[in-house]
């Protein structure tokens, strides 16, 4: 059988171009889609990849921090020690600056002079006492100013009294104590037992000044 076409010439071509175009127009929108979703998917990727790194950085963060911390709280017990242990050492000097003071005092009291108060602050110390006459109060202060412990012997005050009938000249004066401030100028300590060694008229002396 003979088929004629009789749709014109013209009006086919533009058919076949129109069906060209929306196969080209539908080639290009799958592929824009295809591209976008490929690099959505690249793009998600690396939001993936740097979330993981940042969350890999706060978790190390948070452990440096508690780390911190810790190394806090360390130099603070550290710093909590040396304090406790200068003040055993500073405790440890005092102590054995007052057995110090109390044996050169036993020592260098001379006869006819009596202690009555003892005030130590610091390496300064404060001596009341009486005493038969001005000279035994000279006396006592050369015999501090020659020991090897006590300097700076200084007169604050002395007047007469009368204590129990007696006519005594009641003093005050300062001294020092060497070594005092520095920790490692005390190497040896006198032991408690040393003023027994005293005779028995001078113990009883600083005795009374301490019970008073």
């Amino acid at each position: 059988m003979i088929r004629i076409n009789l749709l014109p010439h013209r009006a086919a071509k533009r058919a076949l171009r129109k069906r060209e175009f929306n196969m080209l127009l539908l080639g290009t929108v799958v592929a824009a889609a295809t591209i976008w979703y490929v690099g959505k998917l690249i793009l998600d990727e690396r939001i993936a990849t740097q979330q993981r790194r940042n969350d890999m950085l706060i978790a190390e963060n948070k452990k440096l921090d508690a780390r911190i911390e810790e190394i806090k709280k360390l130099q603070e017990q550290t710093s909590a020690l040396l304090a406790r242990k200068q003040v055993v050492e500073t405790l440890q000097v005092n102590r054995a600056a007052s057995v110090k003071l109390l044996d050169q005092l036993v020592r260098q009291l001379p006869d006819g002079v009596y202690l009555k108060a003892i005030k130590q602050t610091g390496n300064k110390i404060n001596l009341v006492g009486l005493a038969q006459s001005n000279a035994r109060v000279s006396s006592l202060m050369r015999n501090l100013e020659s020991s090897p412990y006590l300097q700076s012997a200084q007169l604050v005050e002395i007047k007469a009294v009368t204590e129990r009938n007696q006519r005594l000249n009641e003093f005050s004066l300062n001294i020092s104590l060497k070594g005092l401030e520095d920790p490692n100028a005390v190497k040896t300590t006198q032991p408690a037992s040393a003023a027994a060694a005293v005779a028995p008229s001078s113990r009883e002396k600083v005795m009374q000044a301490i019970t008073k």
